[in-house]
């Protein structure tokens, strides 16, 4: 049997936190953003714009901004060759409707799954990352100047990792998952 290389992809991807502060080829990052731009959405929607920051003095101006004061520990993201913002944008009426009759944000989801696909794409081209969730959404949006009602819904580091993460431990199948029932 060949080796899987979709399972060995997602059991080497890690969330870096040290980082070779050296720029990413545009190429790279390109890739990861077809990536996640080839991700399925509710209704098609695609309710989501990521914005790279990888020019240094922006990339330093939106640091400072989401990654001070209370949120200091995600400092280090500020030393990854690339930050991304991931914003999210109005989906379409049917996805909305099914928002509200399933009391289920699918905007949240849709952007969970694009990111998903983005930092996948990242490992396969020899770059580590990190999902930041714990930033200052409007600092973030401040210093990349979106108009008012836009919101970044997340954050990710991007570049070349200075470390090598040990896996963390999963749970057991057994309790993730069942077949036919409870």
């Amino acid at each position: 049997m060949r080796e899987n290389h979709f399972f060995k992809l997602v059991s080497e991807r890690r969330s870096v936190r040290k980082y070779n502060p050296v720029p990413v080829e545009r190429e790279k990052l390109l890739a990861c953003l077809e990536a996640a731009r080839l991700a399925p959405s509710a209704c098609n929607a695609q309710p989501y714009k990521f914005i790279v920051v990888d020019a240094p003095d922006l990339k330093e101006k939106l640091a400072a901004a989401a990654f001070s004061g209370l949120y200091s520990s995600t400092g280090f993201a500020a030393r990854a060759g690339a930050l991304v913002a991931v914003v999210s944008q109005k989906g379409k009426l049917t996805a909305w409707l099914g928002n509200q009759v399933r009391d289920t944000n699918f905007r949240l989801i849709d952007i969970g799954i694009a990111a998903e696909h983005f930092v996948l794409a990242a490992e396969e081209q020899g770059l580590g990352t990190c999902w930041l969730g714990w930033f200052d959404a409007k600092g973030a949006a401040k210093a990349l100047g979106l108009p008012a009602g836009l919101k970044v819904e997340i954050m990710l580091s991007v570049g070349y990792a200075d470390e090598a993460p040990p896996p963390r431990k999963r749970k057991t199948l057994e309790e993730i998952s069942s077949f036919n029932g409870r």
